[in-house]
């Protein structure tokens, strides 16, 4: 069964048309985007679409395997290699013959390991550890993170140069937060496959529901909206998800981000959405209007960007980063908003 990556607003079908472009080349991949925002369904997508699509899809998580260890699984290992090498055994690479690697979260590979994979990309020979025998690569390696390498390489924590072989073509995708069209698209999707998985009876949110949603944050992003659409489905199954029926978090627009254990950088998230420090919450807007969806989404998505751009004095570099864009991105939504008519906004 072909992957597919639910969506029809403006930043996904960019998003699907650039995977249709790198899909046809052989060039390796920086895949970005929060936690939860289907980094590894793009990265299959990409796969399937490629000439390497018949040969295997092979992912690894960087930061399951421990340090120890990770070598091995990436190069394979000779008998004796060490202790606990009582056969000689197939890394990733040896597996993904002919197809793709995927190396997910390579934010947390060791400092060693990346040297390694340097070379990897460069000549496209590896050893098995313990080895000696060069081993020719014929894999197509697609990176993903959620975290920001540039600030890690500036850090010491990452490689410079390993991160620009990496990002020969860096590939963005947005958070639910910046993609509300898609919430109802995204509902829609899972409570069908819950229900034909047998999972639960069918389920509908009604309009005052499903404005609440398209208010909150979506900390998790894709993932987390999933989650909850499988919990009504086992507790609510066949009934109407009403206002009332919705998390304290979502009513109140708190994200699962906002405990005292969060850093500096999360904090200062959560208090961009207003001078209060609450996450952003538009009812205000909408007290006693009937809703026309397409100009509601408009405002949403200005007030968004006002929020952002007042947190940092009007620095853009800043406030794209905060909004999960990229800088040129905002000044063209900037163009585009301030150009619509004001009943539209």
């Amino acid at each position: 069964m072909s992957v597919a990556f639910i969506g029809g607003s403006d930043p996904i079908r960019r998003l699907l048309a650039l995977v249709e472009r790198v899909a046809r080349t052989d060039s390796t991949l920086l895949i970005t985007g929060e936690s939860g925002t289907g980094k590894e369904r793009i990265a299959r997508m990409i796969h399937e679409k490629s000439p390497r699509g018949r040969y295997p899809f092979v992912p690894v998580n960087c930061g399951a395997i421990p340090d120890g260890l990770i070598e091995s699984e990436l190069f394979g290992h000779e008998k004796g290699a060490f202790t606990g090498a009582v056969s000689q055994r197939s890394g990733r690479f040896e597996l993904a013959e002919g197809g793709t690697l995927f190396l997910d979260e390579i934010g947390e590979l060791p400092l060693s390991l990346q040297v390694k994979l340097l070379r990897v990309l460069q000549e496209k020979v590896y050893e098995r550890v313990g080895g000696s025998q060069p081993r020719k690569a014929n894999v197509r390696i697609l990176a993903a993170t959620h975290r920001n390498l540039e600030q890690m390489v500036r850090e010491d924590l990452f490689r410079e140069d390993l991160f620009y072989r990496l990002s020969v073509i860096p590939v963005d995708i947005p958070p639910l937060r910046l993609r509300v069209t898609d919430i109802s698209l995204l509902l829609d999707f899972f409570v069908n496959r819950w229900v034909e998985e047998g999972r639960g009876d069918p389920i509908r949110f009604s309009p005052e529901a499903l404005r609440r949603l398209c208010l909150y944050e979506w900390p998790g992003n894709i993932r987390e909206l999933e989650n909850l659409v499988e919990r009504f489905l086992v507790l609510k199954g066949g009934e109407t998800i009403e206002l009332s029926d919705l998390p304290e978090k979502i009513l109140g627009g708190t994200s699962t981000g906002s405990t005292s254990s969060d850093g500096p950088g999360n904090r200062d998230t959560r208090d961009a959405g207003t001078s209060a420090g609450r996450p952003l919450d538009l009812a205000d807007l909408l007290e006693g209007e009937s809703i026309d969806m397409p100009a509601y989404f408009l405002r949403l998505e200005r007030a968004m960007i006002e929020k952002a751009l007042a947190r940092f004095s009007g620095n853009k570099t800043r406030a794209a980063a905060f909004l999960g864009i990229n800088r040129t991105t905002l000044i063209e939504k900037l163009k585009r908003l301030e150009g619509l008519p004001p009943d539209h906004t």
